[in-house]
């Protein structure tokens, strides 16, 4: 769910104008699940540019505060959301941990790293939503460990409607600086792409595992 439009637009405007979204129709990326796609994001890239990153910060933070008051802590999904997780946490002054997709295979055997007691309110902050299973993975992990999630908030969502399915089955509320579509309205209004292009990319958002 967006909150703020103008928030929307200006964090598509950012992460198009430093290329950590990519669009080539005409060049498909090939990702990591073996999908097609006219779109790679990689917003880790976003930790590069201080102006930017501060941006998506203060963003954050402001939504969560809205949203869900102060909570005790804000938790990262490793590794993608660590660096702007961490940023969030500093500027609200709050502790901050990091979830990893499994527990190490050594020392403490933790998958939850830093400090954090049972019974305690957190957000998680999670960098890029695709089908949010991994995203969801951690708040697994952290409801295991007896805290309270409030919700997840994080910077972009593809928005397809298997996150959205997921989200709602395991009842945590997810926000998002922008989305798809605001990313393909400001991709058109910029000249980023053709209105040939911009149909491409709308049919690949419906079916994104069979787009060829």
């Amino acid at each position: 769910m967006i909150l703020n439009k103008d928030t929307a637009r200006k964090t598509a405007e950012l992460l198009l104008q430093i290329k950590a979204i990519k669009l080539n129709p005409k060049n498909p990326f090939t990702w990591a699940s073996g999908w097609k796609s006219p779109i790679y994001c990689d917003n880790r890239i976003v930790l590069s540019y201080p102006p930017i990153r501060n941006y998506f910060r203060e963003q954050m933070a402001r939504q969560i505060e809205e949203l869900y008051g102060t909570p005790d802590a804000i938790a990262g999904v490793a590794t993608g959301a660590i660096g702007i997780g961490m940023l969030v946490a500093e500027y609200l002054n709050l502790p901050f941990v990091y979830v990893r997709p499994e527990p190490k295979k050594h020392g403490r055997g933790n998958q939850i790293e830093g400090n954090l007691d049972s019974g305690k309110n957190v957000v998680v902050v999670e960098d890029l939503i695709s089908t949010g299973k991994s995203s969801l993975n951690a708040v697994k992990a952290l409801k295991e460990a007896g805290v309270n999630v409030k919700g997840m908030i994080a910077i972009f969502t593809y928005g397809f409607e298997v996150a959205d399915s997921n989200f709602r089955d395991q009842e945590i509320t997810l926000h998002t600086l922008s989305n798809y579509q605001h990313l393909l309205d400001q991709a058109v209004a910029t000249n980023y792409i053709s209105e040939k292009e911009l149909h491409t990319l709308q049919d690949w958002r419906t079916a994104p595992d069979t787009w060829k």
